[in-house]
């Protein structure tokens, strides 16, 4: 948590005094069970979602009533990669302390995040061509592909690419975050050397590999999988650990699939805004796969 996060967290915790169940308890017979309506400062839910805030950051380029969905659906998106790049980093934290069972929940937030992440491209199915093209001009060069809170999700679930840090060097803080997420284990790395640790034939290279280069698929780590789902019992908590796993890469995947719909739809073949090629470097996209081995190592179940 850095200086700000730190300041912000300080900031809501005096606004917002904790209340407990015998209070509330008393407040609910005291209103008869009404909602109270009189608050002395200022709305103690406001104070901790900071809802007023959230809604001052929508602030389209244009005029076409459209660009605000847009603009919105893009915010809930960059708030749902925070989210799960927040519960993938609790997952590692608990696999590094060697507790598969702590895992698995915020594994299983991580999947629903992602569930949500997808349903947000439904709310931008409206837009054709002609309703994208009412406003793409105004976002200049601005691209999804820059977003870096996408990228810190990326690097957390094991997507490597050293050279995708490269875009934000202009924003010192934000290029020091994405080249130190780099340089610690993904999840996908905490699961390796958690098999290694649990007597798994593990190869010294894979636990002492480049953490910035992109991890390959390896016949160690898929022969480690194949034996643990020989086992079907219900105290196999590293077979339920693989499916927590295979579920997080599956919605990520659909995410990515759910982006190139969303563009085929609203833009067809054109050009990226941010100088790709749209369309066919996102279908290229879908060939990376999250925790390969996991998928790979079925054909040999």
């Amino acid at each position: 948590m850095d200086g700000t996060e730190m300041k912000i967290r300080a900031d809501v915790a005096t606004r917002v005094r904790p209340v407990s169940a015998e209070e509330r308890d008393v407040r609910a017979t005291a209103n008869a069970g009404e909602p109270t309506l009189e608050f002395a400062e200022a709305l103690p839910y406001d104070a901790y979602v900071r809802a007023a805030t959230l809604h001052t950051l929508q602030q389209p380029l244009g005029e076409d009533p459209g660009e605000m969905s847009f603009l919105m659906i893009s915010q809930i998106m960059e708030l749902y990669f925070g989210l799960t790049r927040f519960e993938v980093a609790e997952a590692a934290k608990a696999l590094r302390a060697d507790d598969v069972w702590g895992a698995l929940r915020p594994l299983r937030r991580a999947a629903l995040d992602l569930e949500g992440l997808n349903a947000a491209w439904r709310g931008l199915r409206w837009m054709t061509p002609s309703d994208f093209n009412s406003f793409r001009d105004l976002l200049g060069e601005g691209s999804g592909f820059q977003s870096a809170m996408y990228r810190r999700l990326e690097f957390a679930l094991g997507l490597r690419n050293a050279a995708l840090a490269r875009p934000f060097r202009g924003q010192p803080s934000v290029h020091a975050e994405l080249v130190r997420d780099l340089r610690v284990p993904s999840l996908w790395d905490e699961v390796i050397a958690l098999l290694a640790r649990r007597g798994f034939a593990v190869p010294a290279e894979l636990l002492d590999r480049d953490l910035t280069q992109a991890h390959e698929v390896h016949p160690a780590v898929e022969a480690a999988w194949v034996e643990i789902y020989r086992d079907d019992t219900p105290g196999n908590h590293l077979r339920m650990l693989g499916e927590a796993l295979s579920e997080v890469a599956e919605r990520f995947s659909d995410w990515r699939y759910e982006h190139l719909k969303a563009a085929q739809r609203a833009m067809g073949g054109k050009a990226g805004s941010g100088g790709s090629a749209g369309v066919a470097w996102l279908r290229r996209g879908l060939d990376q796969v999250v925790f390969p081995e996991l998928l790979s190592a079925r054909t040999l179940m």
